[in-house]
């Protein structure tokens, strides 16, 4: 059968009454989970057994049984062991196309339940965030404290102790103003909810420089004699720290100008951007498929080492601005332009290559007809970061004037249609024999080319 060929799935496995189709997993929804409107008030209900999606616990526990029960339904499935309704047993790409369309139904809630999840997690970010900052100012006291032991307490290691309590407290009150989008996070969370390298780079050496900034002024403040005061003024001169200041200023230009192009190119169909759930500290290192890109990488690593060695720099020599040597900044710059040179070169819209008739084994050779699966081969059709099933749901061929929306084929472990490079659709009964135009929608909404197929009767 082409389901065989096509998904990896019987037909004939699927006969039986509808009566099991969801007897374990997904029909039940979540039996184990919120049983009776909100919980009894329980501190254990919401710590394991609540799904309910109210509280953070809730909302965690609610998405990972979605996701179990999802992915039971889908291997149930792949296996041929799911139960058909009557009707459509009897008939191959009637079971196909109730097979998708449950699993589509399925990975719909699995979708909700991970925005619900992710939105709760994001709120509950910025007290983790703030506890992160107090305890970067702990460990800044222990390390002045530690290294204090025989030199003995200077001014300098007051200043940078009253900085880091300016700053924590700053970044603790902006915190809980942004405590709906993720507190200190909320500036360097990209429009697709993802962590942006380019921001988050930029944002550590501006918190940084006004680190530095602080010291200075805190030094400034408890300097009594005029030839100190002098000294530490002449600390900020440009000819002392040109090297930082310009990788601040290039930094910090990059990371408007990656939003710039990144924005254009999603508004001119080069670049398909899917929304995540969540952002993850690996955005930071992965492009939206999750996997390890040369540029971001890189563009961190650099800009990591280069930010510790200012951090150096200043701990040794407190009466002035970092003075980043100029090898170690062209370096910086070298991988900033790297860096955004590979956000010009990503991604690229999807385009159809060919268009072919489905053959089963064993079936004659012939022309597309109406009912006739077909294969259309390119490159593009699934974005990064829309592998999920609910993604994948919403995935459209335009033939002719009808849509169809293409089946979901389930494979032990995923999905073997649709896939990135291959879609097999049928031609509906509806399409007019003829010459009729194929076109693909992918699940970030961006249209492929037209391409002319015919269609006989």
């Amino acid at each position: 059968m082409r389901e065989a060929e096509q998904g990896g799935t019987d037909p004939g496995g699927y006969a039986g009454a509808h009566a099991g189709a969801y007897a374990e997993g997904y029909s039940g929804r979540y039996a184990g989970g919120h049983t009776g409107g909100r919980p009894g008030g329980s501190g254990g209900d919401h710590g394991g057994g609540c799904a309910c999606g109210d509280c953070p616990h809730g909302a965690r526990e609610g998405h990972r049984r979605a996701v179990a029960a999802f992915l039971r339904r889908r291997d149930e499935f792949a296996a041929g062991q799911g139960l058909l309704p009557a009707a459509v047993a009897h008939s191959a790409s009637a079971s196909r196309q109730w097979v998708s369309e449950e699993l589509a139904q399925s990975a719909e809630h699995v979708a909700e339940r991970g925005r619900a999840e992710g939105q709760a997690w994001l709120t509950g970010l910025w007290r983790r965030t703030a506890a992160v900052v107090w305890a970067a100012v702990v460990v800044l006291l222990l390390g002045q404290a530690l290294t204090a032991v025989g030199a003995g307490w200077t001014a300098a290691r007051t200043a940078g102790l009253a900085a880091a309590l300016v700053m924590a407290l700053s970044l603790t009150a902006a915190s809980w103003f942004h405590r709906a989008r993720g507190g200190v996070l909320a500036p360097v969370i990209g429009e697709d909810n993802r962590l942006s390298t380019s921001r988050t780079v930029a944002a550590a050496w501006v918190l940084f420089m006004a680190y530095s900034v602080l010291v200075l002024a805190g030094r400034l403040a408890a300097a009594s004699r005029q030839r100190d005061r002098d000294a530490l003024i002449s600390g900020l001169d440009l000819a002392r720290g040109a090297g930082i200041v310009t990788v601040l200023a290039v930094l910090c230009g990059i990371a408007v100008l990656v939003r710039r192009v990144v924005g254009l190119r999603v508004l001119g169909h080069r670049l398909q951007k899917v929304r995540a759930d969540r952002p993850r500290a690996a955005d930071l290192l992965t492009d939206d498929a999750g996997r390890g890109t040369f540029a971001d990488i890189q563009y961190v690593v650099i800009s990591g080492v280069a930010l510790v060695f200012a951090a150096v720099r200043l701990a040794r020599r407190p009466e002035q601005l970092p003075d980043l040597p100029w090898g170690l900044a062209v370096v910086v710059l070298v991988s900033a332009a790297t860096y955004l040179a590979g956000k010009y070169a990503e991604g690229g819209r999807p385009v159809i290559l060919s268009v072919v008739r489905a053959r089963e084994a064993g079936d004659l050779d012939g022309p597309i007809r109406t009912g006739d699966d077909i294969e259309i081969r390119g490159a593009g059709f699934v974005p990064p970061g829309a592998q999920g099933a609910d993604r994948l749901a919403r995935m459209v061929v335009r033939v002719g004037a009808v849509h169809v929306h293409v089946p979901l084929v389930p494979v032990p472990g995923g999905f073997r249609n649709p896939t990135d490079a291959l879609l097999t659709v049928p031609v509906p009964a509806d399409v007019e024999p003829g010459r009729v135009e194929v076109q693909v929608v992918t699940a970030a909404g961006v249209e492929t080319n037209r391409y002319a197929i015919d269609v006989t009767e």
